[in-house]
């Protein structure tokens, strides 16, 4: 996957990474702000290694976490626009997201990648949803807790 780099990895002096706030550089300040920072993922489109729709990939250390049912935003590729992402983005708990990215799995259709791509669209020109650049992005995810 291609991404602009718009965070460095400074860290503080125990050599935690410093928050995301702290992180970011001035273009990707700018390119969040105008939610292009994830346009170079169009190369893996044309690759044929993501889909314009779909869950949005996440870092490959969260795979072991994941619960059985989470694990199935896997059978669809993964997209730059997504329905959790137009549900909320960041403003979602991890366990929204994955519910959202379930429901796409099993009801994705060309009318509902029509419609998650119009709403992205809106959402762009109207700058809603969008982190602030010097907010958190979102939490690492530890893995679920459910009670059995």
């Amino acid at each position: 996957m291609y991404k602009f780099r718009t965070m460095t990895d400074e860290r503080d002096g125990n050599g935690n990474l410093l928050a995301d706030g702290e992180r970011l550089t001035l273009l990707g300040r700018f390119l969040r702000k105008i939610s292009m920072d994830e346009l170079p993922e169009c190369f893996s489109v044309l690759k044929g290694d993501m889909s314009i729709v779909g869950p949005r990939p996440l870092p490959v250390r969260y795979l072991e976490r994941y619960m059985p049912e989470q694990a199935r935003r896997h059978e669809v590729k993964p997209g730059i626009t997504g329905w959790a992402l137009i549900h909320g983005r960041n403003a979602l708990t991890w366990e929204e997201k994955f519910d959202y990215d379930l429901y796409y799995v099993e009801n994705h259709n060309s009318w509902l990648d029509m419609k998650i791509i119009l709403l992205t669209i809106v959402k762009v020109i109207l700058a809603k949803d969008v982190s602030r650049s010097d907010q958190e992005t979102m939490p690492e995810f530890m893995g679920t807790k459910k009670d059995i």
